[in-house]
């Protein structure tokens, strides 16, 4: 039997500024945007060059999916970015003016920071050492 994580849910407040961020500040592919009733999107995300796990983008529907945007984690790290060139992306980061939460540091497993997506959501980005 095998199994493979496809998609992972991160509720958002708006389908576009999501899109918008994850596209045009982060770089990702907008692999899919299908309407699928009046209020309701099946809009997914991923990074360039992956087709590992996607983030399917969920705006919220209720008042208490509304309350989860942008601390689905308790305020842990949510997402974890691995890329193969760590200047490159903390050039970006800076560049796009994303809020950099913890600064780089080089650990055991490579080098790594902290992060704040557009709602508030906590993602590590990590060039893994080579081994």
């Amino acid at each position: 039997m095998k199994q493979q994580l496809l998609h992972i849910a991160l509720v958002v407040k708006d389908y576009d500024e999501a899109i918008d961020f994850y596209t045009h500040k982060l770089n990702f592919d907008l692999v899919e945007d299908t309407k699928q009733s009046e209020h309701k999107r099946w809009v997914i995300v991923r990074p360039k060059g992956t087709e590992g796990c996607s983030i399917l983008l969920a705006k919220g529907a209720n008042d208490f999916q509304k309350s989860r945007i942008g601390n689905q984690t308790g305020g842990r790290v949510f997402l974890f970015l691995y890329t193969d060139n760590f200047e490159r992306d903390h050039q970006n980061l800076i560049k796009q003016k994303i809020k950099i939460i913890r600064a780089p540091s080089h650990e055991a497993y490579g080098t790594v920071l902290v992060f704040e997506d557009l709602y508030g959501n906590l993602w590590d980005l990590i060039e893994p050492k080579e081994n």
